[in-house]
């Protein structure tokens, strides 16, 4: 595990909840201790049933101003240019100058996550035998990494440029109607899991060469999920960072006095999908929404759902969360991944707790 002296995660990572204005003017501000202008901002309307939207500094920076680049994370639809959606990457938040009712409809409630990754400014790498091509941008602190790439077709590396070995990395083809392929530390090497689709795990070794993440590079194989010649990737990579994120799995013990799981820190941002035994969705949780245990809003990254409040989900602790719910979709006999981000460290980067600071 890489090791960091983050003190204030949210200079990293933010949740921010807003109300659509409806209008083409709507300046959304962060609340966190630090001011964190994002490069990866995930939206998802709450009180809608409407699609997610991703958006980053990488590829808008690839367009005229003005002109967002848009994946959709719960559908396999190829990238769309839109000047409708109208974000603008703050110092401090985000600036909406459209109405466009997936990020921007009035009255209606949303919640952005945001990561920062080095301001739009990206270092190029060429294209070399079999080994792709294209932009990256990384946040060497926060252990993060956007990546956007051109594919060759025959199994190659890319330098991801993290501290660290990734042990969570998303692809999406940009240019095609294509799988969202997902992988997972947990999972290993041979096996990915779809954003987009409540799936288990699925036994596919091309899409990363059947070779796991070294703390150098990330190889794809000669696949459609992650390197057809010519069509543009991108790739969003993250490498856990004491105090301030990790990637986990449990077993489900299918009780509300459920299992605990150790991430250093209390967590701001959790992630959780069940990878064998059942098709289950997505969840994440976050501590903006939840503002205290237990959690129970919760949005699922392959649904264009609304948020749902129906039942307990996790208590988020000052090391960690514990399973609140004996759902089978989350708590059940069955394994589960799960991806965590930092609202406040447990300890800093010498281990001394943060409470004896």
């Amino acid at each position: 595990m890489a090791y960091s002296d983050i003190k204030d995660p949210s200079a990293h990572f933010q949740a921010l909840t807003y109300t659509g204005n409806g209008t083409t003017t709507n300046n959304v501000t962060n609340t966190g201790n630090s001011n964190l202008q994002p490069d990866l901002v995930w939206i998802k309307d709450r009180s809608v049933a409407r699609d997610h939207v991703v958006t980053d500094s990488s590829r808008d920076g690839e367009v005229a101003s003005g002109t967002n680049l848009v994946l959709t994370p719960n559908t396999t639809e190829a990238e769309a240019s839109s000047t409708g959606f109208g974000i603008n990457y703050a110092t401090n938040g985000i600036n909406f100058d459209a109405s466009w009712n997936k990020v921007n409809g009035s009255g209606e409630t949303y919640v952005a996550w945001q990561w920062k990754a080095n301001g739009g400014t990206t270092t190029s790498f060429s294209e070399s035998g079999s080994n792709p091509g294209g932009t990256r941008q990384t946040d060497t602190t926060a252990g993060f990494s956007i990546i956007s790439y051109t594919g060759t077709g025959s199994a190659g590396t890319i330098a991801h440029g993290l501290p660290s070995a990734p042990e969570w990395i998303i692809f999406k083809n940009r240019d095609t109607t294509n799988v969202w392929a997902c992988y997972h530390v947990s999972i290993g090497n041979n096996y990915k899991i779809e954003l987009h689709n409540e799936a288990q795990r699925d036994a596919d070794g091309a899409f990363m060469n059947g070779t796991l993440p070294t703390s150098s590079n990330i190889t794809v194989g000669a696949s459609a999920n992650t390197n057809t010649d010519g069509n543009n990737y991108i790739c969003y990579a993250w490498s856990p960072i004491q105090g301030y994120s990790k990637m986990g799995t449990y077993y489900g013990n299918t009780s509300t006095n459920g299992i605990f799981n150790y991430c250093g820190f209390k967590p701001a941002w959790v992630l959780i999908k069940c990878y064998t035994g059942a098709n289950d969705s997505w969840i994440i949780i976050d501590a903006k929404r939840n503002t205290f245990n237990s959690m129970n809003a919760r949005l699922f990254p392959d649904l264009a759902n609304a948020e749902s409040t129906s039942q307990d989900i996790i208590d988020c602790l000052s090391n960690g969360f514990k399973l609140r719910t004996a759902d089978t979709a989350y708590n059940g006999g069955r394994n589960y991944l799960w991806v965590a981000f930092a609202e406040n460290p447990f300890t800093t980067s010498t281990g001394i707790p943060t409470t004896a600071r």
